[in-house]
């Protein structure tokens, strides 16, 4: 009869289904709290409360009284609490191991794996489940004895000392989650790098077991069944202790759902309004008048003859925002079948003799399968200038697309023959395997041809490395590229086109870092204490530099770390934290969170980050290969190298045994 829901004012609330009285249980200025859960009685409502810190904590809210009781703390990150099925024990998640991992590259470390699963005994006279089991033999004296309390029915709570109740169980350090408490056994998700897996602790046998690789679980109402989840198929069987092994996902060929696609956009449409209304980082929504929006696009809803009609519409309702990160689309649109065309590296010129020459052969990184290209792996010996002269014995003066030949052979063996004139006579073949996308090789062969051209120009002074995102990919390139130039004398970063994410912290903080001396080895060089480049930095931006790649210029000017170099930056840096979905299966992305800076002044939104000088690459100086911006940084920095050795010789060695 009373139902506990939570919003984005970030309450968490009760409302009685009959008398439609609300009360609050708790706030949070930090966040949605997002878990909570109801005792087996309906007494209490236990919930994870987000703090401004990141941390979380474990919170306690006695219906009858509307008191509430902190159970962790906020010394270690706890949440996704629930109580056991009878009431006994509260259950949560929480980081309190710390085993760090240290980096084979740099003296850095990461906390990973810190979460176990742990429990409390709500009342003080419910024992431990994990207490040490008495295997001693006792003599049957004929008295009664006195009995332990192990709890009765409902969910007796007392408060004073819980957080002291708290127990760990006795399991591996990891990644946990979604955990289900009935009688003997704890039941709960581990999340690991490729799979996830369901697995069970026995109070009784005090032992874990593994249930099998399983992405989400829920367990019946009646507590006898559980669905299980792997992908997208669904699995029903029996509650256990053994590995669960379902002999058949349940049947979902013949679910389908008639649909009226009009009242379904209508509702799509109002729906995107609403989360928008709600979840846009400024409740004055940038001073639209956000009403007169919604009616202003509605009308044309109707109208609206297939999914990409309504995206269309959407699109120019949140545009109405003149915010960045308004993204919406996906949902049912009819998908084409693509076929890949396999793809050689390399550039292709048809001359007067019928056959293809190559002009151009990307260079790539065959060690790496995405950076592998395929005329330049061992045994092919194509060169620039070889003509093609057939592609699985199919001679290519015949045909007018050789590109038709490759159709679908991506990844497939085929045979190509090659000649250093246009004539079959004299030919070789070769068994190359083509690639689906060359756009990977084309970007490593522009990065490395940068990397030589800027050694080339600065006479091996100056190093070179391109950010492409800043997300996993981008910090990856970045680590890739730095720490090998840490001894040259100058480094030009390249941010353009950078197309965001959230690592600019740590690269900025790597080149932030200042001397602090230097350290020597007898018979060895003196290097950097910490190992940084200490030469000047030259910034390149350009308009395509967004979203976390229009913020790592702005900390690069805050931290005073060189010139930037080139045009003014996207200007989109409010953020986004994943869409709600739409019952079609559509997307909405709102930008929820933005930055002010010390002065109180909105930053770099709507505007970009303004370069030191500006240098604009003209396109038909860059089609011929003339990168202006590039050149303009190799001038700066050339000026702004020292004259001498960075590091200073090495000084006279200390006589201590007889001092001045």
């Amino acid at each position: 009869s009373r139902i506990a829901w939570s919003d984005r004012r970030q309450g968490l609330y009760i409302t009685d289904v009959h008398t439609k009285r609300q009360a609050v249980i708790d706030t949070s200025d930090a966040g949605t709290i997002q878990s909570y859960n109801w005792s087996p009685d309906s007494k209490w409502v236990v919930y994870d409360k987000p703090d401004a810190g990141g941390m979380q904590r474990v919170l306690l809210f006695d219906v009858a009284t509307g008191r509430r009781a902190d159970v962790t703390g906020y010394w270690y990150r706890s949440g996704q609490a629930v109580f056991s099925r009878d009431g006994k024990y509260l259950l949560f998640v929480s980081a309190r191991d710390f085993n760090p991992t240290f980096s084979n590259i740099e003296l850095d470390a990461a906390y990973l794996n810190t979460t176990k699963v742990y429990l409390i005994p709500l009342s003080v006279n419910t024992p431990s489940p994990l207490a040490p089991k008495d295997d001693e033999v006792k003599m049957d004296t004929g008295g009664t004895g006195s009995k332990v309390d192990r709890g009765g029915t409902g969910s007796k709570v007392d408060l004073e000392g819980i957080g002291d109740r708290i127990l760990s169980l006795p399991i591996e350090p990891g990644n946990y989650g979604s955990i289900y408490c009935k009688g003997d056994n704890v039941y709960y998700l581990k999340f690991g790098d490729n799979d996830t897996h369901l697995l069970t602790y026995s109070f009784k046998d005090r032992k874990e077991t593994d249930l099998g690789a399983f992405d989400d679980y829920i367990v019946s109402a009646d507590n006898n069944k559980i669905l299980l989840r792997k992908g997208s198929r669904f699995y029903v069987t029996g509650m256990g202790t053994s590995p669960f092994k379902p002999d058949e996902a349940v049947d979902l060929t013949n679910m389908q759902l008639l649909v009226d696609k009009h009242a379904e956009w209508q509702q799509i449409y109002t729906e995107a309004w609403r989360q928008m209304r709600d979840f846009f980082f400024s409740p004055t929504m940038n001073g639209a008048d956000w009403k007169a929006v919604y009616k202003k696009y509605e009308p044309l809803v109707a109208s609206a003859g297939r999914r990409e009609d309504l995206t269309y519409l959407i699109g120019e309702m949140i545009g109405e925002l003149s915010n960045g990160h308004t993204y919406t689309g996906g949902g049912d649109e009819p998908r084409v079948p693509r076929v890949n065309t396999g793809l050689l590296g390399a550039q292709l010129r048809r001359d007067g003799s019928g056959y293809y020459q190559i002009t151009r052969i990307l260079k790539g990184a065959n060690w790496d399968q995405n950076l592998r290209s395929p005329l330049t792996e061992a045994g092919v010996d194509a060169h620039t200038g070889d003509y093609i002269i057939a592609i699985n014995d199919v001679p290519l003066n015949t045909i007018d697309n050789p590109y038709a030949l490759l159709l679908d052979q991506a990844g497939k063996q085929v045979q190509i023959t090659l000649n250093d004139r246009p004539t079959p006579a004299g030919a070789r073949t070769v068994i190359v395997r083509p690639i689906n996308n060359e756009e990977p090789l084309y970007y490593y062969d522009w990065v490395q041809h940068n990397i030589a051209y800027v050694d080339s120009a600065t006479g091996g002074q100056v190093g070179y490395l391109h950010i492409p995102d800043m997300g996993v990919g981008g910090l990856d390139q970045f680590m890739r590229l730095y720490w090998p130039q840490l001894t040259k004398k100058g480094l030009i970063i390249d941010d353009r086109g950078n197309g965001g994410g959230f690592v600019s912290p740590i690269i900025a903080d790597r080149l932030s870092q200042r001397l602090v001396f230097f350290d020597f080895a007898r018979n060895s060089v003196a290097h950097t204490d910490p190992a940084i480049n200490i030469g000047p930095k030259v910034l390149l931006t350009d308009q395509y530099s967004a979203s976390d790649g229009d913020i790592f210029p702005f900390r690069f000017r805050t931290y005073k770390l060189g010139t930037i170099i080139g045009r003014r930056t996207w200007g989109g840096v409010i953020g986004i934290s994943g869409t709600l979905p739409f019952v079609d299966g559509g997307f909405l992305n709102k930008p929820e969170f933005a930055r002010f800076g010390p002065n109180g002044d909105w930053v770099i939104e709507g505007h970009g980050v303004d370069p030191d000088i500006v240098v604009d690459n003209d396109p038909a100086r860059e089609y011929k290969g003339i990168d202006d911006q590039l050149d303009k940084a190799i001038e700066v920095i050339r000026a702004q190298l020292p004259k001498g050795n960075e590091i200073p010789a090495v000084p006279p060695f200390p006589d201590r045994v007889h001092p001045h």
